[in-house]
């Protein structure tokens, strides 16, 4: 079995407060991106290439291939699907070995290891007959991860509390053309959380995104870029660049560092790709 798995942009982020618990309640809309893709375009891979296929010599096993994953087997969160499944299916589950194909950036903000997690998920519940409900599937991957739940629906979301509480919403792309680029920084997710100071918005993120997208640039924030701008300061100019290329909105997604900007032309995203000059960059249709 093979899945092409997508990544997500936040389109909006405010961390609302910090919870007893050490986390912190935030609110943003998740969006699939790269859904469906097959491989990569000429411009970049914004997919994983997850297979898995039983083991012919009874042991689980895990390869990773393509970019290159800085952490033991037994720390990769394909790794850790795999033994959450496991713990939560009653049945029999016969070994398997699970070939991973990494193409989305680490460090980016865009649930790149949260994806494979669930795609994993996803995929061990098809061969094992679907015992489990999506909601089912999501209460496991919360155990891996707070955006990991996302990808078990995997369609446009308000997420509140710390990712976790998500209701559909109506919010297309489609007609659009974005543009997303990292550059080398990578931020950790604790960095970034450390530098925060937590407060209510003016408006709500899912009171904005229903507004025309030429009307967000000036009230749809991301409240890590304030702090991130100020720790890595060469970063600020890939926004800037990304307007000055012609970017109806665009922002910063997640705890970075990877940017996005949204276009009207396949013309202009590739354009803001190029100039932009960072070793990862994709375009693709919103």
């Amino acid at each position: 079995m093979i899945e092409f798995v997508n990544a997500k942009l936040n389109i909006g982020l405010n961390i609302v407060s910090k919870r007893s618990d050490g986390y912190h309640n935030l609110e943003t809309v998740f969006y699939p991106i790269g859904k469906g893709s097959h491989g990569p375009d000429s411009h970049g891979a914004l997919c994983d290439l997850l297979e898995i296929v039983p083991a012919q010599d009874g042991i689980d096993e895990l390869i990773t291939l393509g970019n290159k994953v800085d952490c033991p087997t037994e720390k990769n969160l394909v790794w850790k699907a795999l033994k959450a499944f496991r713990n939560a299916y009653e049945g029999e589950s016969p070994a398997v070995k699970i070939i991973l194909d990494k193409h989305l950036p680490d460090g980016a903000g865009m649930g790149g290891g949260s994806a494979d997690a669930s795609f994993t998920l996803k995929a061990l519940n098809k061969l094992h007959g679907n015992p489990f409900s999506d909601e089912d599937l999501a209460r496991i991957a919360l155990t891996l991860g707070a955006d990991c739940p996302f990808f078990v629906y995997n369609r446009p979301c308000f997420a509140t509390g710390i990712g976790e509480v998500m209701e559909p919403i109506d919010l297309d792309l489609s007609n659009y053309w974005i543009a997303i680029v990292k550059p080398a920084v990578s931020i950790s997710t604790k960095e970034a959380f450390s530098m925060i100071t937590p407060q209510s918005p003016e408006k709500s993120v899912n009171e904005i995104v229903v507004l025309p997208i030429e009307q967000w640039r000036d009230v749809l924030v991301n409240d890590f870029e304030r702090s991130m701008f100020a720790l890595h300061p060469e970063i600020e100019s890939i926004k800037e660049q990304l307007y000055a290329d012609g970017a109806i909105y665009a922002s910063m997604t997640g705890s970075g560092s990877a940017f996005f900007g949204i276009f009207d032309s396949e013309e202009k995203a590739v354009k803001a790709c190029d100039n932009s000059q960072c070793a990862f960059r994709c375009v693709v249709r919103g």
